[in-house]
């Protein structure tokens, strides 16, 4: 009986475990996914930035190479904050964008980002955004408003200054900073992208990205 006891205590200790540990994968990396991500290309980029996939021995990633260019892409899918409020980043930038102002219009560039959307509204312009960064000048835990919109807030999660051209594993509370910089107490996201830019400084970066996803913890 004892046995049997303990069999079953095991196995809920199992099943509770499994339940409150679930991840929401955003990217899969794949061709498939690559031809249907949405593409947007900033206004006034000459170009876009090259987006590639490959592997290694950690799994797929996406190579982002940015000359003189700008554009994200992008994914509608809904995030419950409630029970996955937790961003998850694995990334690595080969080439920086050291020495410019990231918080001016001229230096707003970033070599690797990840924005998380909210939609408040009708229009792209009413939507609330972090913006979570691979710096190439600022300290981590940095952040201010986009010289653009005060509606999306820059975050520094990772830094060059400190790990440049290697791969570095982030993560950050989502649901918590909505409420910090947007005051919105919510309970899901509307969409998440990733962008490589260089338009603003016209220089080149190159950065990678690598398991994206949403977690409990």
């Amino acid at each position: 009986m004892a046995k049997i006891y303990s069999f079953f205590f095991i196995f809920y200790l199992f099943f509770l475990n499994s339940a409150f540990s679930q991840n929401v994968t955003v990217f899969e990396f794949t061709d498939e996914e690559l031809s249907k991500l949405k593409v947007r290309k900033i206004r006034g980029a000459d170009a876009k930035t090259i987006y590639t996939l490959d592997n290694n021995e950690n799994g797929k990633f996406l190579k982002a190479e940015a000359n003189n260019s700008a554009s994200g892409l992008g994914k509608e899918i809904l995030i419950n904050l409630i029970k996955t409020p937790i961003l998850n980043i694995t990334w690595k930038v080969e080439k920086d964008l050291s020495g410019i102002s990231e918080n001016t219009k001229k230096g707003h560039d970033y070599a690797a980002r990840v924005f998380v959307v909210k939609k408040t509204g009708a229009t792209p312009l009413s939507n609330r955004a972090m913006n979570y960064v691979f710096s190439s000048n600022n300290d981590v835990n940095t952040y201010h408003p986009s010289p653009f919109t005060k509606k999306s807030i820059d975050f520094v999660l990772s830094t060059t200054k400190e790990n440049l051209n290697e791969w570095v594993t982030v993560k950050v509370n989502v649901r918590e900073h909505f409420k910090k910089f947007h005051n919105l107490d919510l309970e899901e996201i509307n969409g998440v992208a990733i962008m490589s830019d260089t338009d603003n400084s016209k220089l080149k970066s190159i950065a990678y990205y690598q398991n994206i996803y949403f977690s409990t913890n």
